[in-house]
């Protein structure tokens, strides 16, 4: 294996414990300082509007520039901004923190263009997904342990430690090898993106996809604390199943063919809000949210998908559209979610029940289908 993965899977590793300690009790710390659920909805979508702005600006520079600086530049004001969010005394200041966390996820662009580029003989489905897995792995152990520290001390301390952990995070990238930039040759038979048809109809899909697959997220915290009363521990339990269900789909799901994954983690989440709305009791939340992990497995694979329908110099913009159209998705549906759920907490789940399984048939119409070495169609 290329060292240089090996770093960026220690790297995400790290980062994934520091996430995985605030990123389930976001919603009820923003509660804590006073926002509503219309608020929090409002909160997510802008952080939404964050991710669009940041993805293909990224993405380009990571084509023009080079991939490891952005890496370096995006781990840099992600550690900046947790400081940030530690630092916060009010909602606003916490807000504006949270905000610039949110351009972090411009990142995406530039870690898969040097993932794909570097993963050897491995597939771009398989690369992928095990990167996201050893995040995922990393994410494990954070919310119990951020779940203890809430309850024993306070959520504010949970960003402080995270904080921290960032930094040896942001060291360990350091170590990774610069990549050479790859060049655009157009009888190579590359297109322009925008003339790009099947390409185009991917971003489509993806926009569906992601809308579908997020609604039932964001206010599911507040939902388990409020209405089936969790403690902030019992919710750590939760977020650790679920984080270890994101490891376990992506190495299960990346195993597949590629377009079948996307499908099958779609699926995973219509399971997730099901059992949310319908279970009792904390190991059945632990199921819904270790079947979550299909929405990271999912989000990969739509990449891998994206790679087969683009020439390999446009790798960093190409992700950074896809993810731009991706982020448009999550700044509408947090605020789709706020507004049902402050009408009636359970309608969130419902919808979602239905633009799932829709999400779902479009997908199956409308991604590409990929050839085996034998020229054969696969699902």
């Amino acid at each position: 294996m290329n060292p240089s993965l090996v770093f960026v899977g220690l790297s995400l590793l790290t980062w994934g414990i520091g996430e995985g300690m605030f990123f389930y009790f976001v919603p009820i710390y923003l509660e804590q300082l006073g926002a509503n659920p219309v608020g929090i909805g409002t909160i997510f979508g802008f952080f939404g509007v964050m991710m669009l702005l940041a993805h293909a600006p990224s993405g380009y520079l990571s084509d023009r520039l080079g991939r490891r600086p952005l890496l370096i530049i995006n781990w840099v004001l992600g550690f900046l901004a947790t400081l940030l969010m530690s630092l916060a005394s009010s909602l606003w200041v916490f807000v504006m923190g949270y905000l610039i966390y949110g351009l972090t996820a411009s990142v995406t662009s530039p870690l898969f263009s040097y993932v794909t580029a570097a993963r050897g003989n491995m597939t771009t489905g398989r690369a992928m997904t095990l990167t996201s897995a050893m995040f995922s792995l990393g994410m494990i152990f954070g919310p119990t342990t951020g779940g203890w520290i809430g309850e024993h001390y306070s959520l504010r301390t949970i960003f402080m430690v995270a904080t921290g952990i960032f930094f040896v995070s942001l060291i360990l990238l350091f170590f990774l090898r610069p990549q050479p930039r790859d060049k655009f040759a157009e009888d190579e038979g590359g297109d322009n993106l925008f003339t790009n048809t099947r390409y185009l109809t991917m971003l489509g899909v993806i926009f569906v996809v992601t809308f579908a697959m997020y609604l039932p997220q964001p206010l599911t915290p507040n939902f388990l604390k409020n209405v089936r009363g969790l403690t902030l521990i019992q919710m750590g339990w939760v977020g650790t199943v679920g984080c270890a269900g994101n490891f376990v789909l992506n190495i299960l799901l990346g195993s597949l063919n590629a377009r079948l994954g996307f499908v099958l983690g779609q699926a995973s989440v219509a399971s997730f809000a099901l059992i949310i709305w319908r279970g009792s009791g904390i190991p059945i939340y632990m199921l819904a949210y270790f079947l979550l992990g299909g929405f990271r497995a999912a989000r990969m694979l739509a990449f891998a998908q994206v790679r087969n329908l683009i020439h390999q110099a446009q790798m960093g913009l190409a992700y950074g559209f896809a993810e731009t159209v991706g982020s448009l998705a999550t700044i509408l549906a947090p605020l789709l979610a706020g507004y049902l759920y402050d009408n009636e907490p359970a309608s969130v789940y419902a919808l979602s029940l239905f633009l799932l399984p829709t999400a779902m048939i479009v997908t199956l119409i409308f991604s590409p289908r990929e050839k085996s070495k034998s020229g054969k169609v696969s699902l």
